[in-house]
């Protein structure tokens, strides 16, 4: 196998780059699984994941409504509450979750032999 030229390697290595800007981190694939799941409000999908702070969701959960894969909806009623849904954009990233969900498996089987 030759080695990949600079332009060759540097277009492979961009659309990675771009994705895990949107994704990468601890919380943000496992907040579009909870919402998914039918967590909508905040609290809702902070109890569903445990270990996450308020501060940090609230982060998160804005983030993933700038990359669009998320909605925030406003209820005007008495009280105000909020819902996240996932847009039909979130729903792209099926596949990838979906691989990822696999390769957890085979890679806890293959570290822990569970």
């Amino acid at each position: 196998m030759s080695k990949a030229n600079h332009t060759d390697c540097s277009s492979a290595m961009l659309p990675v780059r771009d994705a895990l800007d949107v994704i990468s981190g601890k919380w943000k694939l496992i907040i579009l699984i909870s919402i998914s799941s039918g967590n909508h409000r905040f609290r809702e999908i902070e109890r569903s994941i445990g270990k996450i702070n308020s501060k940090v969701l609230a982060k998160e959960l804005k983030d993933l409504e700038e990359h669009k894969l998320i909605k925030r909806t406003v209820y005007d009623e008495s009280p105000v509450f909020v819902e996240y849904t996932t847009t039909p954009y979130a729903t792209t990233l099926g596949k990838v979750i979906k691989e990822l969900r696999d390769w957890g498996l085979n890679h806890r089987k293959e570290i822990i032999g569970k």
